[in-house]
């Protein structure tokens, strides 16, 4: 399988200007992702992780801008697109599913129609032809007798049918890319099921690369390949996702898998992480989870860590810095 990133963040920064000054929502963060591979980005609402997705993609509500850093796909510099530029590339080379589907289908045209325009736009295919692939993905996306119900209107299927139908927008295309921001959250743990078994079909047979927004464990441990783990903006740990599950070394990460309760494991009690995410008013100095830590030392709300290497993954702690500080355990 090729391993060079099709995807590339590289200290992205997205500023959103107000009277009263410039909120940093997202700050110097990075990331890759590669074909086939599957990134799951998980945190506490406010973290970032949609605002992360949405500037990928080019559509962060204004006056959300993106203020440094850079966005390549495939080695095309995304983020200093103009706007049509990055319409073509919207769609053709990247597909987006949001959590809920009816902000992605017009209830005035049946959902073929709606298939039929985003084929025909993308790719050089007779409308006739595009109805064929149109029945195609919703058979691949799992929707029962795809024939008839291409003709059938959003309101006419259910929350679980009409995210295939999205999904099957997503990628009429065959984009390199998918940013699945929330995914399965409106659903019930059936169709989550189903949907998770689908996004990892279509990375294995498709080659696609996924960004999965969530902040549902559960789903990121069924399907990803690895994890980014936000806070505040900013990335506090990121590796495989077994091993950021199973032996977490930022004490944000910690606290987070903590307070997941398992089945088969009895515990009187889950973590409980005291506080809760700052506001974007007020980010703490030095590391931003410091008020929250039970680890924190004097370095921590001086200074700001970097991603340092911790076993396999990397973690934003000064815990696992070997040059100048305390060493985790």
């Amino acid at each position: 399988m090729n391993t060079a990133p099709l995807l590339e963040v590289r200290n992205l920064r997205i500023e959103f200007p107000t009277r009263r000054g410039t909120l940093v929502a997202v700050d110097d963060i990075s990331f890759s992702i590669a074909p086939g591979e599957v990134l799951g980005v998980v945190g506490e609402s406010g973290a970032g992780k949609s605002l992360t997705g949405a500037a990928i993609i080019g559509l962060l509500e204004p006056p959300g801008r993106i203020a440094g850093g850079e966005v390549k796909l495939a080695g095309l510099r995304l983020d200093t697109l103009p706007y049509d530029e990055m319409r073509k590339i919207r769609g053709r080379q990247i597909g987006a599913i949001f959590q809920d589907p009816l902000t992605s289908l017009n209830p005035l045209f049946t959902v073929g129609q709606q298939l039929v325009e985003t084929i025909t736009t993308h790719l050089d295919m007779s409308a006739n032809k595009a109805r064929t692939r149109a029945i195609e993905l919703l058979a691949s996306t799992g929707i029962p007798a795809p024939d008839r119900r291409i003709d059938h209107y959003p309101h006419q299927f259910s929350g679980g049918m009409r995210q295939r139908v999205v999904i099957a927008l997503a990628l009429a295309a065959e984009p390199k890319l998918l940013i699945a921001d929330e995914p399965t959250t409106a659903l019930d743990v059936s169709i989550q099921a189903q949907i998770i078994s689908l996004l990892k079909k279509l990375c294995r047979e498709h080659g696609t690369a996924v960004m999965l927004v969530t902040h549902d464990m559960g789903v990121i441990a069924e399907t990803a390949d690895r994890v980014a783990v936000m806070y505040a903006g900013r990335i506090a740990e990121i590796g495989p996702v077994a091993d950021v599950i199973h032996r977490p070394q930022h004490p944000y990460t910690v606290g987070l898998m903590g307070s997941i309760p398992t089945f088969g494991h009895e515990t009187e009690r889950l973590t409980q992480i005291n506080g809760s995410m700052p506001r974007l008013t007020a980010i703490p100095s030095g590391c931003a989870f410091h008020p929250r830590c039970v680890h924190a030392f004097d370095r921590c709300p001086r200074e700001r860590p970097g991603l340092l290497p911790a076993g396999t993954s990397l973690a934003a702690c000064w815990l696992h810095d070997v040059t100048g500080g305390r060493v985790a355990a």
